[in-house]
């Protein structure tokens, strides 16, 4: 699972430029699923036939991840960007990035004017990411061109996966690579016989764009999505905001956004919580105020489909820095492999 995350978050894709992590996601389940395929928006649906009697269920984890978009050149040959998803901008400053130009990737760094150059008032103030630029080291506008950079090209941070100690990882997009990997392997480890919908879903950080259609055209039973819960185990956290930490299990979410995404129906965290009393696996409780997930917009596709998210704990997130616990990674993969063989017990709790 290690070298499957590795794969995952070295890979690169913005929101609606998703294409190398749905070649892995095909290149993973082809052998594991009955039929796989790619609908208009990009969403990647990976079906694995149930039996007859059996409910439908969707597995949902989105492909994209938070980046930037070339938005001019001037003549000097410095690239002004915008960007998409939601950044810190402070995070973004002096930090490697790829531009994934029509020749090939090309490297660059994201600069702003030097400190030594700065007014003492303008020290004081942070830098917004509209007065910082990319220098790929052009001299002026037609290398930059020349080497297939132009407006429209998307970016993403130069980062690689790393290991720390204690079973933990450090890279950029585990926001929601961790969720794909998630999704991939509980469902080559599950035994349930339900129907099972694994989809990979576009432009999630820019508007839930690709739960939404895929969840109307399959309107499963049931849907559960893969995801990343926000870590408050770490300095600067007020207490009330340290209830999820690493190495404490899967997080269940029972709402989201202060309501305004996911209010998860109360028998599908039954549910989820008495098959992780049954296996023993730890688990943790989510109420949260600030962003949702896919499941925002699945739970009241159609008529409503009844959905819960499983996540992992994840500090500094939308950062090239976001850090995990392999640990709560396994706890989530066997919560949805477990959830799924027990599907019945939805019905029971």
């Amino acid at each position: 699972m290690k070298e499957l995350l590795k794969k995952l978050c070295n890979a690169h894709g913005i929101s609606g430029y998703e294409d190398e992590i749905r070649q892995i996601i095909e290149e993973e389940l082809q052998e594991h699923v009955d039929e796989i395929r790619v609908d208009k928006l990009g969403n990647i649906i990976a079906i694995k036939d149930g039996e007859d009697n059996m409910p439908s269920v969707m597995l949902a984890a989105h492909m994209d991840e938070i980046g930037l978009m070339v938005k001019s050149i001037d003549s000097n040959g410095f690239i002004r960007f915008v960007k998409f998803g939601g950044w810190f901008d402070a995070t973004l400053l002096n930090t490697r990035v790829v531009l994934h130009g029509e020749k090939g990737k090309i490297y660059g760094v994201i600069g702003s004017k030097p400190p030594h150059l700065m007014k003492d008032d303008e020290k004081k103030k942070a830098i917004k990411a509209e007065d910082m630029f990319i220098d790929i080291g052009a001299r002026n506008r037609e290398e930059v061109e020349e080497a297939g950079i132009k407006p429209g090209t998307p970016i993403t941070l130069d980062v690689e996966l790393k290991e720390l100690i204690n079973d933990r990882v450090t890279g950029k997009a585990l926001d929601d690579r961790v969720g794909i990997a998630m999704m991939i392997e509980a469902l080559k480890k599950t035994k349930s016989t339900a129907t099972i919908y694994a989809v990979g879903t576009v432009q999630e950080e820019v508007g839930l764009k690709g739960a939404r259609t895929s969840a109307f055209g399959l309107n499963p039973d049931f849907a559960v999505v893969c995801e990343v819960a926000v870590a408050g185990d770490h300095p600067g956290i007020d207490e009330k905001n340290k209830n999820i930490k690493l190495d404490e299990g899967a997080v269940i979410t029972i709402a989201d956004a202060a309501g305004r995404g996911l209010i998860a129906q109360p028998f599908m965290v039954r549910w989820l919580e008495e098959v992780a009393k049954r296996e023993g696996i730890k688990y943790q409780m989510e109420v949260s105020d600030g962003g949702t997930t896919d499941a925002a917009v699945i739970h009241v596709t159609k008529e409503g489909i009844p959905s819960a998210v499983i996540s992992v704990p994840t500090r500094y997130m939308h950062s090239g820095v976001e850090v995990i616990s392999l640990r709560d990674l396994e706890a989530c993969v066997n919560l949805i492999s477990k959830a799924l063989e027990n599907i019945e017990l939805i019905y029971n709790v």
